[in-house]
């Protein structure tokens, strides 16, 4: 990694003045963001979404719709500002109920400017969630999308119902990536008892991701998501093959670079004052090599802030979720977002 002495940004491109020399960048930001149950108010007869309504359990009213759009909006155009002023090229998403409301959102003041565009399929998820991709038009084309089923199966044979996964092909500023958005299956049941449906969720990924290495094994591939487990996880490690070691990733492995993170106590979310980095995107090979001419993988960031967080009471210091229990508290999400920087030298 460079040695920082001085880092300024204008517009699209960064300047690193390290080891006594000037060098340019452009900036490719690229983030996760679990939105917590982002649905509309509108009672859907095909999904379980009756307690985010007006009648529902948690009073669900669009007065409280806007004002999570809002909160979500204050946290989405704040991150990666740091290194360019706007924000994400692309932005993963899950817990969205429709494309209407990533519409919405991306219509909020303060992402308004950004043209923030979507590429959205509709899954078979029993709570009616998806996953889905907002991108900036202007760092990003998509050429080719498609939704990924996960085939669960309930210990009596009839199909259980998950969110599928988003793959998307397109162009970062005119390169050739591939970005797989996922939200596997929860660890409802237990840990233990749930893992092999997290391991199918990451093979039904893993396989999408093999069969674009086998052409180009230099293929940059991004995957992004609430994986439900953790970076030391079997699904992560030993399905997806994803080592936090850069010395040991292959020619046709992935990185991860959130297992430092999650091993010194660092986490996306906590339960039962623990904290759990379930949100991660991991890179292909590709990505590593810093003396290429393309965009190459800089730094792994958790976007934490403290209007973010819970101030007071049992759970202070945890992220500041929208309900406690149906007792709306305008909160964001119960997840922190992640983020990675991405810089491609300019001579």
């Amino acid at each position: 990694m460079l040695l920082r002495n001085c880092l300024l940004f204008f517009g699209f491109f960064l300047v690193l003045i390290a080891s006594g020399q000037d060098k340019k960048y452009k900036v490719a930001v690229i983030g996760f963001y679990n939105l917590e149950n982002l649905y509309d108010t509108i009672n859907d007869p095909l999904v379980n979404d009756e307690e985010f309504t007006p009648e529902g359990q948690k009073n669900y009213t669009p007065k409280v719709y806007l004002d999570k759009l809002e909160h979500l909006s204050d946290v989405l155009s704040q991150i990666g500002t740091d290194y360019t002023p706007d924000g994400a090229a692309i932005m993963g998403v899950a817990e969205v109920e429709n494309e209407q409301v990533l519409k919405d959102l991306a219509q909020t003041h303060k992402l308004k400017k950004r043209n923030w565009q979507t590429v959205h399929y509709h899954s078979p998820d029993e709570r009616g969630v998806d996953v889905a991709m907002l991108y900036n038009p202007k760092y990003f084309k998509p050429l080719y999308s498609e939704s990924l089923n996960v085939p669960l199966k309930n210990d009596d044979g009839t199909a259980r119902k998950t969110r599928d996964i988003l793959y998307v092909n397109g162009l970062l500023d005119g390169e050739d990536m591939h970005v797989f958005v996922n939200h596997w299956p929860s660890r409802r049941g237990g840990e233990e008892a749930s893992a092999p449906w997290r391991a199918l969720a990451a093979s039904v990924a893993k396989a999408k991701m093999d069969s674009i290495l086998k052409v180009n094994l230099q293929a940059k591939i991004v995957l992004m998501g609430d994986l439900n487990d953790d970076p030391v996880s079997p699904s992560v490690t030993h399905v997806i093959g994803a080592t936090g070691d850069l010395e040991k990733v292959k020619e046709g492995g992935f990185f991860n670079p959130w297992v430092d993170l999650y091993k010194n106590g660092i986490g996306t979310l906590a339960y039962n004052d623990a904290w759990n980095l379930f949100d991660q995107i991991i890179v292909s090979k590709a990505w590593l090599d810093t003396k290429q001419t393309g965009f190459h993988f800089q730094k792994a960031m958790i976007f934490k802030k403290q209007f973010m967080l819970q101030q007071t009471g049992r759970y202070k210091g945890y992220a500041k979720r929208t309900y406690d229990f149906n007792i709306y508290i305008a909160g964001y999400s119960d997840h922190f977002p992640t983020y990675l920087l991405m810089l491609k030298e300019v001579k």
